[in-house]
């Protein structure tokens, strides 16, 4: 039930991140609504799956620069999961470089801590 409850607020904070964002597209031949679920399901994975080994081989970097290189480690897990949702669904959103990337991970990290996504 939690699983359910953090991609249902992953979603729709990839739709806040959509509407703010200019360089976050939705692509696919289905409604909008569903790429916001099929890339929330892929980032729902990849922040479960991935990102737990990428922030351990950033840590480093993550210590020099005082936490905020963890905000590039959230862009890089949007990024994967947009193109996971694309290639293995057709449908999702698309980001036009890494600085939408980023914009749009900061807007989905501040909205899944509204909403009250658990981080594990």
């Amino acid at each position: 039930m939690t699983f359910l409850l953090n991609w249902l607020f992953t979603s729709i904070a990839i739709a806040i991140a959509d509407w703010f964002v200019p360089g976050i597209i939705v692509l696919g031949a289905v409604e909008p609504w569903l790429c916001y679920v099929f890339t929330g399901l892929f980032l729902s994975l990849v922040n479960s799956l991935i990102k737990p080994i990428m922030t351990v081989l950033a840590l480093p970097l993550t210590i020099i620069t005082l936490g905020v290189f963890q905000l590039v480690v959230n862009g890089i897990m949007l990024e994967l999961a947009s193109s996971l949702s694309l290639n293995l669904l057709g449908a999702g959103i698309a980001i036009t470089g890494f600085g939408s990337a980023f914009v749009g991970a900061i807007i989905v990290s501040i909205m899944c801590t509204i909403l009250g996504v658990s981080k594990k």
